[in-house]
């Protein structure tokens, strides 16, 4: 039903957390063209909902859901432009501390509507689950 789309590199494990936690389907890295478009292809979807990190770095998915007249919420920065965001987020959708919150706020937030996280208990997972970490620095940080 929800399509969460990120080409930015740090945006991807927070989109990969959030569907994790939401059910929703990922789209980490390269957009595939004809995803929302093309019914021949073996990877196409019908979604209800897609959500962007960027909708610079996203304009192929936007492009595709206006097509296809799927709603899109987008974390929209100052210069990001509007043109086929539904719903813009207003965010700083550069730095990977605040897209890794603004996943984790809207994953809390789904949890909490759904009814599976009562409003009274705080959520065990932690905003760190959401950070993009950097591959190499991680090797260099277990070789030291």
């Amino acid at each position: 039903d929800i399509i969460v789309a990120s080409q930015r590199p740090y945006g991807s494990r927070a989109v990969l957390k959030f569907s994790q936690y939401t059910g929703a389907l990922a789209m980490a890295g390269r957009w595939m063209p004809g995803t929302l478009t093309n019914q021949i292809t073996t990877k196409y979807l019908e979604p209800r909902l897609l959500i962007v990190t960027d909708p610079r770095t996203d304009m192929q998915a936007l492009k595709e859901a206006s097509y296809a007249n799927i709603p899109v919420v987008a974390l929209c920065d100052t210069d990001s432009p509007l043109e086929n965001v539904d719903i813009a987020i207003p965010a700083n959708n550069k730095g990977k501390e605040s897209i890794a919150l603004l996943y984790w706020l809207l994953a809390r937030e789904v949890q909490y509507l759904r009814g599976s996280l009562n409003r009274a208990n705080p959520w065990e997972v932690m905003v760190d689950a959401f950070f993009w970490r950097d591959p190499e620095g991680l090797e260099a940080k277990a070789e030291e």
